[in-house]
């Protein structure tokens, strides 16, 4: 599992529902293994939540690279990316763990009014529950998806090694895993 993370030449996808942790995990990773992370909402999202027309050249151009880490998201995408995937990391958290997350952060984002993908704004917990693609919402809506579209990758990408992390702990596990081990000075000099 490991080995195949920090394979030379390592192109990760992170898959999971929305507020399961994908960024999260996958710049954890980038940053314990120099991997370059692309945040594949970043591509998506233009100024005003308008999909760019750009995003698929843009996905393109990043799975074209020799190594890179992104999340596995948007149905145009997912093929692209997949093709050219040498391991995909499944967040296959419980939901009411994901779906805690997602509140929050949803609220966290809409209170500090922080500035996402292209300087959009969340818009806030009422959209994100009420209006159809809103992001609670859609994690609620979402939530039973990856395991049949994972399931069949088992045919359709079986060069890709999937893994598979059920709980917090898997995923600190596998971080833990990455790390460098501590320099350690034996030489006596102080």
């Amino acid at each position: 599992m490991i080995a195949a993370v920090q394979a030379a030449g390592a192109r990760i996808v992170v898959a999971g529902v929305s507020g399961a942790g994908k960024t999260t995990l996958a710049r954890a990773i980038s940053a314990r293994t120099g991997i370059h992370h692309v945040e594949i909402d970043a591509l998506h999202w233009g100024a005003g939540w308008t999909p760019r027309p750009e995003f698929l050249d843009d996905v393109r151009s990043l799975v074209a690279t020799d190594s890179w880490i992104t999340e596995w998201q948007y149905r145009r995408a997912r093929d692209l990316v997949v093709a050219r995937a040498t391991v995909l990391i499944w967040l296959d958290l419980p939901f009411p763990l994901v779906l805690a997350r997602v509140v929050r952060r949803t609220a966290r984002r809409r209170r500090r009014r922080e500035k996402i993908w292209n300087g959009n704004v969340e818009p806030g917990l009422r959209h994100a529950v009420l209006n159809r693609e809103g992001v609670i919402r859609w994690s609620i809506a979402t939530r039973r998806k990856y395991a049949p579209m994972i399931a069949a990758l088992r045919t359709t990408a079986p060069h890709v090694e999937v893994i598979r992390l059920r709980r917090r702990r898997d995923a600190r596990r596998l971080l833990r895993a990455l790390d460098p081990e501590p320099l350690v000075d034996n030489s006596g000099d102080r």
